[in-house]
């Protein structure tokens, strides 16, 4: 597996969630029905943001395996992109299911944006797998070729990533920062994170 190839394709995969890296503060704690708000989401970061760390994980690992078969590589490829398109997905429907924070000013845009940006995520990487289970494993060129295709298409996720970084961050301010701190699920997806390595970058 081309080394410079498996890199493209992990770059920019994870999206660390905004609302797992918070920190405590010593200030006077924010309204209780928002603190509930802050642990339904909290409560459902940890398992998806593990799963889409894990995919990301899989993918980096092959660039250190030059000799991987191409129908191997399209099954890690297939299965770390599925993962990733059903942690997004989750992580989309617990911010829908949690609603607006309560007593935020716009939190109900705020929501509803940063809930798109990561549904965006889950379509965008359901398709990359399909187009790898689409891939010829039988003509080596052929492989390769469309593997540099969907490189391409998962530098643009990675952009769309960003993007959804920016939401998550826009949501979690002042109030609701202070709320989702409160919650240990959101400490242990925030530790999680910090012990992760970083996702590769093509270079």
């Amino acid at each position: 597996m081309n080394k410079k190839l498996a890199a493209a394709l992990s770059g920019g995969a994870v999206l660390v969630v905004a609302v797992s890296g918070c920190s405590g503060s010593g200030e006077e704690g924010p309204d209780p029905k928002l603190v509930s708000w802050a642990k339904t989401v909290c409560d459902a970061v940890p398992a998806p943001n593990a799963k889409i760390r894990s995919a990301n994980a899989a993918i980096a690992a092959i660039a250190t395996d030059s000799n991987l078969p191409p129908k191997s590589a399209q099954k890690t490829y297939a299965e770390a992109f599925q993962d990733m398109a059903d942690g997004y997905k989750t992580l989309a429907n617990a911010l829908d299911t949690a609603g607006a924070p309560p007593g935020v000013e716009g939190g109900a845009k705020l929501q509803r944006d940063a809930a798109k940006n990561l549904s965006g995520l889950a379509t965008s990487y359901a398709e990359l797998k399909k187009k790898v289970d689409g891939l010829d494993t039988k003509d080596q060129g052929k492989f390769a070729r469309g593997l540099k295709e969907v490189a391409s298409q998962s530098k643009e996720i990675g952009k769309q990533s960003d993007s959804g970084t920016q939401a998550l961050k826009r949501l979690e301010q002042e109030d609701v920062k202070k709320a989702m701190a409160k919650q240990p699920s959101c400490k242990v997806a925030a530790s999680a994170s910090a012990s992760a390595p970083a996702p590769a970058t093509a270079g």
